[in-house]
């Protein structure tokens, strides 16, 4: 087998593993688009429910409800918090996938670029050893004996 086609043998499979992160980092994208918008509606829901509450407090609400409603509230920024940190958990995931994929892309790239100098020296090669053929061919019909 020729250097060249044992180099794209390499740069075939770096070629599916750079496929395959990249589809891995498909997959964190849409990960980290579902928590955005999770903390989106929370802080949505919050808002929807402070105002609920000014509405009930300006019409007076008792102690009972205020701690309800304090309680709720904390238990609230606790999902929000909790979802945060989840968020940020997701991009630092999201960092690491795309720098799998950027060392993939450029091992994949210099492989490539490796094969691609094989085959034009295997092809130099090949044209070299004609041409020696064809020279020595046209010298041997050139010296035919005389009679």
């Amino acid at each position: 087998m020729k250097k060249s086609q044992r180099i794209k043998t390499l740069v075939e499979i770096n070629a599916a593993q750079e496929k395959n992160a990249l589809e891995a980092i498909g997959d964190v994208q849409k990960k980290l688009q579902a928590a955005q918008t999770q903390i989106e509606h929370l802080k949505n829901y919050r808002r929807e429910y402070d105002d609920k509450f000014d509405r009930m407090g300006s019409a007076g609400i008792n102690v009972t409800q205020l701690l309800e409603f304090r309680s709720f509230i904390s238990k609230l920024e606790r999902a929000i918090q909790g979802q945060e940190q989840s968020l940020a958990t997701i991009e630092n995931e999201l960092a690491n996938k795309r720098r799998a994929w950027e060392s993939l892309h450029y091992r994949t790239n210099s492989l490539q670029k490796v094969c691609d100098t094989a085959r034009l020296t295997e092809l130099k090669q090949q044209d070299k050893i004609e041409q020696t053929d064809q020279d020595e061919r046209a010298a041997r019909s050139g010296r035919a004996p005389e009679r």
